[in-house]
């Protein structure tokens, strides 16, 4: 559910803090003694962006079912509550698996209306095997260094290099990171949210989580319902597809937003240049990729990494205007330069983007069971390639180091509860990342849930990222517990109209209102995607 590129914090660096954990003890009477509960120090670490900020670490056990054995690490953030009325904490969770989230914890109390912010405390927090939190995984520094091989396999011959790079990926994450992958999953991960909940002193949590931040959320929800106060789940994860079938949806999804994207351009012809025709403007953007293969551009361009590239305008189209100048810089002005710069900035991974991705492989990789006979992965592939051809075979070399994995996968659990208080589900129509059907197979799954669609919103994660309808559902329900309710049979609870689509330039200084909250709405969506790791 992310890209590769973007796994930092835009806020900037962050100082951890320390923790103090209570040390066990022996019962006097000899019966077995409760876990003690952990305690947090928290020290200043504010940014430019978050002077508040504060920074802690907490340590929880490799293996939960050993709480004796190893501990880990895990590295939190916090902006204190100021108002008298205290809600308790709010944890958010940007996604991933792999997505670093020390950095929400100031943008979500920022972004949220500051009443509402000042009653809780916000937390955000790296998952184990993530960013600060120690260890973090970094199965093969360099995996994604340029120029790859195409990514779509012209004969045996590349299928066959390109399934080694894959063994090779998985071999080596077997290697360096033997004894803690059996524990890098999601059902750990939900079972460290708990002690994070424990560490704070609150008898239940209050929950923001993107993309696959909504599984986690919902696996948190199915072990302790009881410890579940508000949850509200933005850009949904299908739960029944985890992970083989919920990639192949993606592939499909990715294809038609990608086409959005060209008819965009198409729409654009006078200032790109490239026609009026989307299926033409299409085909000149498989021409370029064909010529990236002989000649890459900037020497480090080819087909997979121009895939890398335009990948992220998938996740927001606010990404567009930059991409579009880079293709029609390319395909028009014959200057490479832009492309190559788009690269840097988009797609080209760095350290922080290996860790991330040697976390995704490794829990997506655990969690359930994919396919360990390539035939299968190949077949699909070529088929959904078929109709699907943006991205489809770089989704399945991004994921084949799990028909390799030298762990033996879980069995995912079933979300479906009704043990819950009202939890909100936010999903657009047209996302690629997590489409619409999993936020509609989550909201059946949990009973008296609320669902609020935006219509025709293309982009993934779609609250405090500009569109008002949106962030006052969000904002009321943090506030009192209020969800919208239909009543009139509909499946969705609210429907809110997406944003505009971007401009090709940016409006050196919008003059209605309309232009203003667009560009206003623009600036949001920019730093959220930032920190959900769409870009870098």
């Amino acid at each position: 559910m992310t890209t590769r590129a973007g796994m930092l914090i835009a806020a900037g660096a962050l100082v951890a803090g320390t923790v103090a954990v209570l040390p066990a003890s022996a019962a006097s009477t000899g019966e077995p003694t409760p876990r003690p509960l952990p305690t947090l120090s928290w020290t200043a670490c504010g940014t430019k962006a978050y002077p508040k900020l504060q920074c802690a670490t907490l340590r929880v056990p490799l293996d939960h079912d050993d709480p004796a054995g190893r501990s880990i690490s895990l590295a939190l953030t916090r902006i204190p509550h100021t108002a008298k009325t205290f809600q308790g904490p709010l944890l958010v969770n940007p996604g991933g698996p792999g997505g670093s989230g020390r950095g929400m914890a100031g943008y979500v109390a920022a972004s949220l209306p500051a009443k509402v912010a000042a009653e809780y405390d916000v937390i955000g927090f790296d998952p184990r095997g993530v960013g600060k939190s120690e260890p973090a995984l970094d199965c093969r520094p360099g995996h994604f260094d340029p120029v790859r091989p195409d990514s779509v396999p012209r004969d045996a011959e590349a299928e066959r290099t390109a399934l080694e790079r894959a063994q090779a990926f998985a071999a080596a994450c077997g290697k360096k990171h033997a004894d803690v992958l059996p524990h890098i999953d999601t059902v750990s991960t939900a079972r460290d949210l708990d002690l994070i909940r424990r560490a704070l002193g609150a008898e239940r949590i209050n929950y923001l989580g993107y993309s696959y931040g909504t599984y986690l959320g919902a696996v948190y929800a199915r072990l302790h319902p009881e410890r579940v106060r508000r949850m509200a789940l933005d850009s949904v994860v299908n739960p029944n597809g985890v992970w083989y079938e919920d990639n192949i949806a993606q592939d499909y999804a990715f294809d038609g937003r990608h086409k959005d994207f060209m008819a965009w351009v198409a729409k654009h012809d006078g200032v790109y240049g490239l026609g009026k025709d989307p299926a033409a403007v299409e085909a000149a953007w498989y021409r370029m990729r064909e010529e990236l293969r002989d000649s890459p551009a900037g020497g480090k361009v080819g087909p997979g990494e121009l895939e890398d590239t335009f990948l992220p305008g998938g996740y927001y189209d606010g990404y567009w205007p930059e991409l579009a100048k880079a293709f029609a810089a390319y395909a028009v002005d014959r200057d490479p330069a832009p492309l190559t710069a788009a690269y840097e900035r988009y797609g080209e991974a760095d350290s922080a983007a290996d860790n991330g991705y040697s976390v995704y492989a490794a829990v997506q990789c655990r969690d359930a069971a994919w396919p360990r006979d390539w035939n299968v992965w190949r077949k699909d592939n070529w088929e959904v390639h078929a109709k699907a051809p943006f991205s489809t075979w770089n989704n399945a070399w991004y994921n084949a180091p799990c028909a390799f994995w030298p762990v033996e996968p879980l069995t995912p659990p079933n979300v479906s509860n009704d043990q819950l208080p009202p939890v909100l589900v936010l999903q657009a129509t047209d996302d690629a990342a997590t489409p619409y059907e999993g936020g509609l197979a989550l909201h059946r799954m949990l009973r008296g849930s609320s669902l609020v669609v935006e219509q025709g919103g293309g982009n993934h994660g779609v609250t405090l990222a500009g569109n008002d309808c949106l962030d006052e559902h969000l904002s009321a329900y943090l506030a009192d517990g209020t969800v919208p309710r239909a009543g009139n049979g509909s499946e969705a609870d609210a429907v809110c109209a997406a944003l505009p689509g971007p401009e090709p330039e940016p409006a050196a200084a919008p003059k209605t209102a309309g232009k203003k909250a667009a560009a206003r709405g623009r600036t949001a969506g920019t730093v959220l995607h930032g920190l959900l790791g769409h870009v870098r």
